[in-house]
């Protein structure tokens, strides 16, 4: 890693998150961190506790004189997306975080960067740290497993939290006042299969689809991208029923907040139709290129030979399955009627896999209007229901109601305005912010949810704004200082 990043302004930010870019981190693998956070928070003699479920709560007294002030939780969350590409060599739970000074930007090598949410891990870090910085009563909370179930939020216990304002700092757009967010719902659909011999004269390929953009499937989901499983499918489906293609195995995808980039089958078809299948494959490949040619221009379909597999998956399944998949709703299925530009509601077909005689497909369901997200559900669980299988709904989180009156809200918006020379943009979001479950742990928190500009979190091509950091820095040590009286 180049060490110029330790220069950039402000280093007191920038130096905490090199060093956080030196620690595995990846969500469900946060031991080392953990420990990394714990032990900061101990050396500089301020009260650390960490709870059963690995969330770490820092206290840090006022400065003489601001006693009063109204408390602060800054909130942000350990975990970071282990995503790379497929020619990348990176252990995320062993190798640290290659980053890199790219003009304006600092991305990684290969992999995601982890500022999401390691920048709002450094600014609470150099927070807790400073001897200059003018604040009352300041807490941070470091929540876990953001990224695959926000479990550090529903683990949460009430009375852990002493403060009456949330900071959440995980947001990716500087400039932006974050007021709401959407909820969620997992939905997991499995078809179990039995093996099956590979019929006599059969030749064996593998489908690859690569070079999609991705992306978060909260803030990403209404820009268009393809999505990797869903182009598999449209091309198994066409060899399945024009080509009699049948299915070895299938991998896509791999979280279910992360818009699918990648997806492998493994199939057999007739050897006789090999040819044919080939060319038309191709062809049928390069009209889901033109159709993706704006929003994701990078996306590649090959077709390789390989050796026969041992088995199939039983035929009447994947045609189950391929029907099934190809119903599913994906993307953006309503708007916001009360916010312009926001999704409503959305889902994610976002990992599909076959493994140990199941086939098993993974979506997550965002939605502002907890009825909506509801519906979704049941949307998809009665599609799967038509194919035979008996989907698991789970991990409903409730949204964040926005509070256009909010206390904090109202100075934030006049600090940012006389520090920047111009008002802020208050918004919602369609991600599922810790927020939303806080709140409902602790009604009545007065919250609010910024950052710096951050583009394509949760994929490799994600990167950080650097001037953005400066003023999301500055910015969050103004709104301390102005933080209102109890």
């Amino acid at each position: 890693m180049s060490e110029d990043i330790l220069r950039l302004e402000p280093q007191e930010v920038w130096k905490y998150f090199y060093s956080l870019t030196k620690v595995p981190r990846p969500s469900g693998h946060e031991e080392k961190v953990r420990s990394f956070i714990a032990d900061f928070g101990k050396n500089l003699g301020l009260e650390t506790t960490v709870d059963d479920i690995g969330n770490i709560v820092i206290r840090k007294p006022a400065v003489t004189g601001l006693e009063s002030r109204e408390g602060v939780v800054l909130q942000a969350h350990l975990d970071m997306v282990p995503q790379k590409n497929g020619n990348t060599d990176h252990d995320f739970e062993h190798d640290p975080i290659e980053a890199v000074i790219d003009g304006d930007w600092v991305r990684a090598d290969g992999t995601t960067l982890g500022a999401d949410n390691g920048i709002g891990v450094a600014a609470a870090m150099a927070v807790l740290a400073s001897t200059t910085l003018v604040h009352g009563p300041i807490e941070a909370l470091f929540t876990c497993e953001e990224e695959t179930g926000m479990t550090g939020a529903f683990g949460l216990k009430a009375g852990q939290l002493r403060g009456g304002i949330l900071m959440n700092l995980d947001s990716e757009d500087e400039g932006e006042l974050f007021i709401g967010c959407a909820g969620g719902l997992e939905v997991t659909v499995i078809l179990d299969y039995d093996k099956r011999p590979v019929p006599e004269g059969h030749a064996g390929f593998m489908i690859g689809v690569s070079g999609l953009k991705g992306g978060h499937s909260g803030m990403d989901i209404h820009l268009g991208r393809g999505n990797a499983n869903k182009i598999m499918n449209r091309l198994l489906y066409y060899g399945h029923e024009r080509h009699g293609l049948k299915l070895a195995s299938i991998e896509g995808g791999t979280l279910r907040n992360a818009i699918p980039r990648e997806s492998k089958a493994t199939v057999v078809v007739p050897a006789e139709q090999s040819r044919c299948f080939l060319d038309e494959l191709a062809m049928f490949s390069q009209i889901v290129q033109r159709e993706l040619a704006v929003v994701d221009s990078g996306l590649r379909v090959i077709t390789v030979p390989v050796e026969t597999p041992e088995y199939i998956i039983e035929n009447s399944v994947v045609s189950r399955f391929l029907h099934m998949f190809y119903a599913l709703p994906d993307g953006v299925m309503r708007m916001s009627d009360e916010v312009p530009g926001l999704v409503e509601t959305s889902n994610n077909l976002a990992v599909v896999a076959s493994c140990d005689g199941a086939l098993k497909v993974e979506c997550l369901l965002r939605s502002s209007v907890d009825s909506a997200r509801d519906d979704l559900g049941i949307m998809i669980r009665s599609v799967a229901r038509l194919a035979g299988a008996e989907p698991v709904l789970s991990g409903s989180y409730p949204g964040w109601k926005p509070d256009p009156e909010s206390t904090i809200l109202k100075s934030m918006r006049d600090v940012y305005k006389a520090k920047f020379g111009k008002a802020p943009e208050i918004k919602a979001v369609h991600a599922g912010l810790e927020c939303g479950i806080i709140g409902s742990t602790y009604p009545g928190l007065d919250m609010i949810s910024f950052g710096p500009t951050i583009r394509y979190p949760h994929s490799p091509d994600e990167k950080v704004h650097i001037a953005s950091v400066g003023k999301f820095w500055n910015f969050l040590v103004e709104a301390l200082r102005n933080v209102p009286e109890v």
